[in-house]
């Protein structure tokens, strides 16, 4: 078994599976952040998100209904 690390610093984003409902608001503000299963709940990109892109980002998770997305 392997683990794999990363060494880029930058904010990633978090969905709370229990809260979120599949509104899309997420992958419909932010497509290069969110994508969508089969069901249209939120799955995130491996990306990271850098200082230039906070404000957005911020905004993007504070777009949720549920509150179920937030940045570490």
């Amino acid at each position: 078994m392997s683990e794999r690390t990363e060494q880029s610093t930058g904010l990633r984003f978090t969905i709370d599976t229990d809260l979120c409902v599949g509104h899309g608001r997420c992958y419909t503000l932010a497509a290069q952040w969110f994508d969508c299963d089969d069901v249209g709940y939120a799955e995130i990109r491996d990306a990271v998100i850098g200082d230039d892109e906070r404000a957005h980002a911020e905004d993007v998770a504070a777009a949720c209904p549920e509150g179920a997305i937030s940045l570490r």
